[in-house]
């Protein structure tokens, strides 16, 4: 399209506002995409199965949470594990995506500086294990967060 002197500057404008609305229409919502259908699936299941792991790993999971200190580990750890599940069906599935994505962020909230404190660590090797398994959590995280940001939208 090409600017001619007789047409107001506004009326462009608002005829390129028009097209860009127009093709936003067209394309749908983002979170219908292939892409993000697979990147929900993707990691909504990968935080389903630690959840199910944890569970049916729960007496070795609760000793685990004593030894680090975390408060009430009997209770505490199927109580996060189930908001874990909560959190990575929701997410898969894209229902409640908010409350879905904001579960899977309490839990790596909650429980990475208390499983995964490398810092308090002496043994080298399990120092360097603790800060891998951090790193990873603070990468669930941040997907978490944006999960949560992306279901604000929908």
């Amino acid at each position: 399209m090409t600017l001619r002197e007789s047409e107001p500057t506004e009326s462009i404008a608002e005829t390129a506002e028009q097209a860009v609305e127009n093709l936003r229409e067209e394309e749908g919502p983002k979170t219908h995409s292939p892409t993000f259908r697979l990147a929900r699936l993707l990691y909504g299941g990968v935080l389903a199965f630690i959840a199910v792991d944890n569970l049916r790993n729960n007496d070795q999971m609760v000793g685990y949470a004593e030894s680090k200190g975390a408060p009430m580990a009997d209770l505490s750890v199927p109580a996060i594990s189930g908001s874990l599940l909560f959190g990575g069906l929701g997410i898969a599935l894209w229902k409640l995506p908010r409350a879905a994505a904001g579960a899977a962020a309490t839990f790596f909230v909650s429980i990475t500086p208390v499983m995964h404190d490398f810092w308090a660590v002496e043994d080298e090797e399990e120092k360097q294990q603790q800060q891998i398994h951090f790193l990873k959590n603070a990468a669930l995280l941040g997907s978490a967060l944006a999960f949560l940001r992306i279901g604000e939208d929908d």
